[in-house]
Order: C-alpha cells, then structure tokens, then sequence
C-alpha cells in the first residue's frame, strides 16, 4: 500500500533584526560612495518594507546560510533527540556557502549527530519545492518513514557595495555620468536571507497541523526561452550565458561577472503567462475543485506581479481569487527558494484552518522559467 505524507511540523527563521527601508543601504553600503538613484524607484514598485540581512552595519556575515538552515530544522523538534530518528534530509538553496561541499553535506554536518541520507537540489526560487518534492518522493516510495525538508538563502553578502567599486571605478573611466547596470541594481533592494523547514512523515502526528500532501507538480520551460536570471555568468547578443571560466580575473572584476542580474524585459513577457499556463494546467490534470482551497500562497518577486498575476488568472476564468491569497512579502522581503515555505509556517501560525481545508501553493521561477504547484489539505 503506497503510504500517505504529511507535513507535520513547519519553522522559519529570520536573522537579526528588520531592515527598514531606509536602512538598506546603511548595510549594503553605497556603491560609488552615494545612494542609489533606482532605490526610490524600485521600493516603490515592489512594495517590500521590510528585509533580514544575515549582516552586522560592517558588512560582516553574522550567519552562514547552513547555520540559517540549521536554526529552522532545530526548531521542528521539542526535543533535541528526537532528531536522532530523522531518515532523510533535503536541502534546496540558490546561494550556498560555498560551490563543494554540497548545502546538504554542510547542514547535516550543522543539524545532526547521526547519519543519514542526504540530497542537495540547486536552482533559484522553485528549488525549495524541488526539495520538498525530493523527501516527499522518498517517503512515498517507501525508502523512509520520514524526512526533513529545509530551503534557506544567503543572498546579502553578495549585493554588498565592495563587490560593485570595481565595476563602478571603470565606469568612472569611460563615462562622466556612471551608474551600475538596473539589471543588478534593482536585485539589491528586493532579496532577503532566511531559512525555512518542514518534518514530513508517513503517519499523522499527535497534536499540531497536519498537512497531506495531495500532489507537487513541476514544469520548466528552459526549452522556450534563453535564461533571465542568472549568476557567474554574461547574457550574450544570442541569449546564451558566457560561464565565468571563460573570462579573466579583470573582466571579472570590472564586469562584475560574479553578480546576480535579471533580464527584466524578457522577466514582464513570460513569467506571468507561463506560470498561468502552468497553474491551469496543474489544476485540470488533478482535476481541483478550487471551491475547497481556503488559501493560496503565491510565491512573487515583488508586488509589481501581485496584480499582474490576479488579471491573468482572472482572465482565463480560474477561481484564485485575492481574498484567498497569503504573503508576507511585503514585510519579510523576496527570499527566493524559503519565500513559499516561511509564508506557510506563518500562516499556520497566524489563520484559522479545519479539517479538510486546502492550501495551494504556486512558485516561479525566473533562472529559466520553471513552475511549480502544490496543494496541501489539513487531515
């Protein structure tokens, strides 16, 4: 007999204090020695009030992303042995410590004292749900009991000023009025670090939520479209991504080729409409009655595509409407891959749930245009 999963237990975890929006700065420093001019601008379409930064105001790293990840899986447990019987650990993050070891390796060495299996899942923002696809597979497959599924991001220490001055400094050179691209300016004011972990088991547990697991449906469209969001990489005339291997350590510097960056303009075309695709799809082939879904938790990047997303649904007739919605964006900040999974730990947390309630939960992801979809139902 193929074995139910729940989620059992959820956790976030946010480092520090809340970073205003007149704040940002004050911890990723000025580039060029004075404030953004794109700042206003951007703060003002995505709506975000407020970030974590795993950083102290001199720009040191006050947690690393394993540490993060570590802190969420500690809080699923009352009791520290009881970690003892996890069987599988899953980790998914897009800004990892360090290339090797893998963020697995590095949190199980963090979060426990025994062995087990583990598997890392890299990506952007739908890694996190690879992840929790990955433990739910493992259990529905009856190769564990249980797992523990954690996602977690250290995006700060990347949009500091110092690794910008390089590029900035050749700008100075050859332009009198320079300014750092939009396409990785407007990345330093949306990201946010946290951490987010989930307990899943084959039984329901005593006390507390659980959530079934009814299905975790993903689809890229990598074979659509060139990449949008990217990292260690050039966009070429042609779409391709020139690796960071091919360019020397000058280039590196003066084109901060190390740098997040998003192709905005590609960004507005397709992610709405390939992530409807995605939904519609998703919720015909299960065949969803979306009269039975009491939340929906969607995964934006900002609020700019709170409403762009609401139209497009709207549009094609699916029963999403806002009142449904769930997100803590605007006060926790984009933390990509944990963005979904912080947002569910805050709403069990914080809203009303009975027995047989369903939560939809809808991630993108801009790196290639991937989707995936979720629906969880309290047992």
């Amino acid at each position: 007999m193929v074995p139910k999963v729940y989620i059992t237990r959820t956790s976030s975890f946010f480092p520090n204090d809340v970073v205003k929006n007149d704040q940002i700065e004050d911890f990723l420093g000025h580039i060029g020695g004075r404030p953004s001019r794109v700042r206003p601008i951007i703060l003002r379409q995505n709506g975000i009030m407020g970030r974590y930064y795993a950083l102290d105001r001199n720009q040191r790293i006050t947690h690393t992303n394993a540490q993060m990840a570590a802190i969420a899986i500690n809080k699923l447990f009352d009791n520290p042995e009881d970690k003892e019987n996890v069987d599988v650990l899953t980790c998914g993050t897009s800004s990892p410590d360090q290339n090797l070891p893998s963020q697995a390796s590095m949190v199980h060495g963090e979060a426990f004292s025994h062995g087990l299996e583990i598997y890392s899942l890299a990506g952007v923002c739908l890694t996190g749900l690879a992840a929790l696809k990955t433990a739910y597979m493992s259990i529905k497959m009856m190769n564990s009991f249980n797992a523990v599924c954690s996602m977690s991001e250290l995006v700060s220490p990347s949009l500091l000023s110092k690794f910008f001055e390089e590029e900035y400094r050749h700008e100075q050179e050859i332009s009198s009025n320079p300014s750092l691209a939009f396409e990785k300016d407007f990345l330093r004011y949306m990201l946010s670090d946290g951490a987010a972990a989930l307990l899943l088991e084959d039984k329901k547990s005593d006390g507390g939520i659980n959530l079934e697991i009814e299905f975790i449906e993903m689809k890229s469209f990598a074979n659509r479209q060139p990449a949008c969001m990217y990292m260690w990489a050039e966009s070429q005339a042609d779409g391709s991504l020139r690796s960071w291997k091919e360019y020397d350590s000058k280039d590196i510097s003066e084109r901060s080729v190390w740098c997040i960056k998003q192709n905005v303009k590609l960004l507005n075309e397709f992610i709405t409409p390939y992530f409807v695709d995605v939904i519609q799809e998703v919720l015909e082939l299960n065949e969803v009655d979306t009269s039975k879904i009491r939340y929906v938790i969607p995964h934006i990047s900002s609020m700019y595509f709170y409403n762009k997303l609401d139209d497009e649904l709207r549009r094609r007739n699916i029963d999403l409407p806002t009142h449904k919605w769930f997100t803590n964006l605007t006060w926790v900040g984009n933390v990509g891959s944990v963005a979904p999974f912080a947002a569910l730990d805050e709403l069990l947390r914080t809203k009303p749930l009975e027995k047989g309630d369903q939560i939809l939960l809808l991630v993108p992801e801009s790196g290639r245009f991937s989707f995936g979809v979720a629906l969880l139902t309290v047992a």
